[in-house]
């Protein structure tokens, strides 16, 4: 089994940013995917931001390109989210996930195994 913990969620105004991360435990897996959904009062969730574990491969939601940037920290077997611009509709749960099968980049809740209790994002404007 496989433990993730989100951390660093708060209030933020907009305009500002936010580092999420997600610490990973339990069994441990040589390659996958790490990463990050959303989901706002009401709606559904969305797919933010993904990454290899091995090789650094990323790939971001249309929304957030250009503002959000995920990364590891393969030591701590940690995913990060620095969040910036931040938009009052960027206000969401925003949760981790992880993929076992790192063959490519998913982007839907169905191909990620496991997944975190989530952290709350609020952006006031």
């Amino acid at each position: 089994q496989v433990q993730l913990e989100e951390s660093g969620g708060g209030l933020v105004q907009a305009g500002g940013s936010l580092r999420l991360s997600c610490a990973a435990s339990g069994r441990t897996f040589s390659s996958y995917i790490m990463g990050w959904f959303r989901q706002a009062p009401g709606k559904e969730r969305e797919f933010v931001a993904a990454i290899r574990w091995s090789g650094g491969s990323t790939k971001y939601a249309d929304s957030v390109k250009g503002r959000f940037a995920i990364s590891t920290d393969n030591a701590k077997k940690t995913v990060t989210l620095q969040m910036g611009s931040l938009k009052p509709e960027d206000t969401a749960v925003y949760y981790c996930a992880l993929d076992l099968n790192f063959a490519y980049i998913g982007t839907t809740m169905a191909e990620f195994e496991y997944w975190g209790q989530g952290t709350q994002v609020t952006v006031s404007s």
